[in-house]
């Protein structure tokens, strides 16, 4: 039986209470990719919709607290930490983001984490539309996770 169907074939989220509270890591990242004249803009504090990358902190921090309402069969958790990064790549014209979320729980934080970076990476598309329309969003992807009996994630191992 699919662990997230009842017996009826209908959708439902998983009963965790039985599982052990431990402490729970994922990391996630993900790539906006603009043009030279949006990305000196963004350095350069030149976006009229103000500081980017602070808003898109913001942003990315806000979506992990919100992720069960957004995702169906997500579980509300306390998340004990949210940490947003951002590394500019000048010469690629990008904007590399991850995000690293934590909580002491009986479920993961993987999809808190990839809403996370989506959210900063569509916040950064937002705020700079207005001067670049073609502005790509890549590699939204699972990094790394600790804490389950699964055992540990890295991407690429």
């Amino acid at each position: 039986m699919l662990t997230h169907m009842n017996d009826q074939g209908r959708a439902r989220m998983v009963d965790v209470g039985d599982k052990d509270a431990t402490t729970r890591t994922a990391t996630a990242g993900g790539a906006v990719r603009v043009n030279a004249a949006t990305f000196d803009l963004i350095a350069a504090g030149g976006i009229k919709k103000g500081d980017v990358l602070a808003v898109a902190q913001v942003a990315g921090i806000m979506a992990a607290k919100s992720t069960p309402g957004i995702i169906p069969m997500c579980h509300p958790i306390i998340l004990t930490g949210v940490d947003i990064n951002f590394v500019p790549d000048k010469a690629a014209n990008t904007i590399r983001i991850t995000a690293t979320v934590r909580c002491k729980g009986e479920t993961g934080v993987e999809m808190e984490a990839l809403t996370a970076v989506s959210v900063a990476a569509l916040t950064i598309y937002d705020m700079c539309k207005a001067v670049q329309r073609d502005i790509e969003i890549t590699d939204i992807c699972l990094l790394s996770k600790s804490g389950d009996k699964s055992g540990d994630y890295m991407r690429g191992e």
